[in-house]
């Protein structure tokens, strides 16, 4: 695992994409703070970039990273919660613009996927996560469904060996207000 990660890692830090799993399903991935890095992935999925993209952080701590404060009700839910999770938050900081919705706001989730974790862990820092597809076409749920077309536009493929339990489905998303406010965006 050790090795994949590190191979990971370089490509991240070189701007590159991967193609990783996670807690729910395969994903595009990069650096969350490289706009360029971002950049690609829109146009791997040749999907419009006025659409935010979802990050994966290790922890509510470096949830406080990214965003200007975490609301109360948002703590709340990552405790209790035991299933995929996004939560949509306000104040945005620190991300590639084109991560964040016009609005300001970011779709941040902690994952549940050894691998994942370990990789964002070392990283130290959001990744970029979107579903391994074609803007339009169905999300790939394990690895043999993704496109050749999404693993040749990749920089880097994480070994199979390593896809793990997910739930082979998006994760649900909340929306989340200072004064405790949740909209329930994909349930």
């Amino acid at each position: 695992m050790k090795e994949q990660i590190d191979a990971a890692i370089k490509v991240l830090k070189e701007g590159g994409v991967i193609l990783y799993p996670t807690d729910t399903i395969w994903g595009l991935g990069c650096d969350a703070t490289n706009e360029a890095a971002v950049e690609k992935i829109f146009r791997i999925k040749q999907r419009s970039d006025s659409k935010s993209l979802i990050t994966l952080v290790a922890d509510l701590d470096m949830v406080g990273k990214y965003v200007k404060e975490i609301p109360e009700i948002a703590v709340q839910l990552v405790e209790v919660n035991d299933k995929p999770m996004t939560i949509i938050y306000p104040g945005a900081i620190g991300l590639a613009k084109n991560v964040v919705a016009e609005d300001g706001t970011v779709g941040i989730r902690i994952p549940n996927n050894e691998f994942c974790n370990k990789l964002i862990f070392k990283f130290r820092k959001a990744i970029v996560s979107t579903s391994a597809n074609i803007s339009g076409t169905p999300a790939p749920v394990r690895f043999g469904d993704i496109p050749q077309e999404i693993m040749d536009a990749v920089d880097f493929v994480v070994s199979p060996e390593f896809e793990g339990e997910c739930t082979r489905a998006a994760s649900q998303i909340i929306k989340v207000g200072l004064g405790s406010e949740i909209e329930i965006i994909r349930g």
